[in-house]
């Protein structure tokens, strides 16, 4: 579960990049409820997705040439020049230096080792999203990599996040949360591509997954406003009942209805 007041290493924005930003605020509207408040010329077509007027997510255009549809995840740093420089002794590399976003706060962009982009926050006016672990808003995130020993070292490294190895039928499921969070601070998983994943076409990526009060109900809608399922509803027990969705732009997601005691 996400945890704010926001520290260090947690897991506190996630973005969309799309071909077509109306369109996708359409198909997320659809399927979650969010309303897209653009932010300005001046923001280059960038804007929030809100729900009950609360920040859960925001979405852009495509910057670069001949990139696709894609959610970024993004975790807190204190100090966006220091983490850039632990990401490259680490073995990541920088795909945007560190740079102010007005007052809002100071971001940058990464790949790591295994081939997987993220982002970093240093929150100033914005201190990260303003609503998590609701229905319709981001629960947790999770890495898929063909190394996953690689990225458990390069992430303690560059966010020194407690690391747990699960074992979950016949294959090692990894938890992260923040250090000193507990617990309770758990926020996301890193787990090895199988080669049935491969087959399926599931490559290297950070994957947001979205709180939903009814994971099949939520399939319904999103396949009805032009996206598709990547991985049907499976229930896991003490976990939830998921699914691995893609919007109609190609942008890869997951949706769960988490278990509750």
């Amino acid at each position: 579960m996400i945890t704010t007041p926001y520290v260090p290493g947690s897991l506190l924005w996630v973005d969309l990049g799309s071909p077509d930003v109306a369109a996708s605020a359409d198909f997320y509207g659809a399927l979650f409820g969010w309303d897209f408040q653009s932010q300005g010329p001046e923001a280059g077509g960038y804007g929030m997705f809100t729900l009950d007027g609360k920040i859960v997510a925001a979405a852009g255009p495509l910057m670069q040439e001949g990139a696709s549809s894609a959610w970024t995840v993004h975790f807190h740093t204190p100090d966006a020049d220091a983490t850039a420089k632990a990401v490259e002794q680490a073995g990541g590399s920088i795909r945007m230096a560190p740079m102010d976003v007005f007052t809002a706060g100071r971001l940058a962009a990464f790949t790591d080792p295994t081939g997987a982009d993220f982002a970093v926050w240093q929150p100033g006016d914005t201190p990260g999203l303003g609503a998590v672990n609701d229905p319709n808003t981001l629960c947790w995130a999770e890495l898929h990599t063909a190394d996953p020993e690689r990225a458990k070292a390069f992430y303690h490294s560059v966010f020194d996040w407690q690391i747990q190895d699960m074992s979950m039928d016949g294959f090692t499921y990894t938890v992260v949360s923040p250090a000193g969070g507990g617990e309770d601070a758990r926020q996301g998983g890193i787990m090895g591509l199988s080669d049935e994943m491969r087959q399926e076409g599931w490559t290297t990526r950070w994957r947001p997954y979205f709180e939903v009060a009814d994971c099949d109900a939520a399939i319904g809608v999103a396949q009805e406003s032009g996206g598709e399922v990547a991985m049907p509803p499976e229930t896991v027990p003490g976990v939830g009942r998921m699914a691995a969705l893609t919007d109609p732009f190609g942008a890869s997601f997951s949706v769960i209805t988490s278990a509750t005691e």
